[in-house]
């Protein structure tokens, strides 16, 4: 992993956080840096970003003030993905962290390739968003 990835990764992680850039707006930044996607541990507060050779980087996150639930409700996880998709009036990342936890959302992983994400609950329980057009 070079040195302007690592950068990347970090520079991506906080303008999540701070919402200095949108989704699309990370997706390609981390894309142009050669990543091919990356993953978010609530439970571990972690971020983790692949690049194709197999390389990773793990890097501190943001955990949730609220825990993740026990039960997976899809429909929740929807309408906070529903909210960052279409950044309605009062979003952030980090109300939308907490909105996934209470959703019962542990882990999510986005994929690039495959434009899509997958939101994972402690039971295994799925949700799967494609990247809007």
């Amino acid at each position: 992993m070079t040195d302007h990835q690592t950068e990347t990764a970090r520079a991506c992680l906080a303008a999540s956080w701070n919402d200095a850039k949108s989704f699309p707006q990370i997706v390609g930044a981390l894309s142009a840096a050669g990543f091919e996607g990356y993953a978010v541990d609530f439970r571990r507060a972690t971020a983790t970003y692949y690049l194709p050779d197999g390389d990773s980087l793990e890097l501190p996150a943001h955990r949730p003030a609220t825990p993740v639930a026990p039960a997976f409700d899809a429909r929740m996880l929807q309408a906070a993905i529903r909210e960052a998709q279409q950044q309605v009036p009062g979003y952030s990342y980090k109300g939308f962290c907490e909105k996934a936890a209470a959703a019962g959302c542990a882990f999510y992983v986005v994929s690039f390739s495959g434009r899509r994400a997958l939101y994972i609950g402690r039971t295994a329980e799925t949700h799967v968003e494609a990247f809007p057009d």
